[in-house]
């Protein structure tokens, strides 16, 4: 079963690095992307949209992490599961926002 800890901890940290952007995003007064806008994923969503879906993200994220086996900040495996996701899904991310707001132009800059 620890496997599936593991998975658990992996899609945590996905989720928690999706909330980021969008509550930043919407604390800070700013619409952005988020599924709920028109077209979904593209369009933008106002900042309260944001601050909701960013923050529900971040509870789903703590609930993968620290209700599901033993989540462990020591454990070498469980961070790096968390880190794996969060940095995948940051990837994912920087990739799709990118093509809105110019991350991803040719060279790299």
């Amino acid at each position: 079963m620890e496997w599936l800890h593991y998975l658990s901890y992996f899609f945590g940290g996905a989720f928690l690095a999706n909330g980021v952007p969008h509550f930043v995003s919407g604390v800070t007064g700013h619409p952005f992307q988020s599924p709920f806008a028109k077209p979904p994923g593209e369009g933008l969503s106002s900042s309260t949209v944001n601050v909701l879906w960013g923050f529900l993200n971040l509870v789903i994220g703590h609930g993968l992490l620290c209700r599901v086996g033993s989540f462990d900040l020591r454990a070498t495996g469980h961070i790096a599961a968390a880190g794996a996701g969060a940095l995948v899904m940051g990837l994912m991310l920087a990739r799709h926002f990118g093509r809105f707001h110019g991350g991803n132009r040719p060279g790299g800059s």
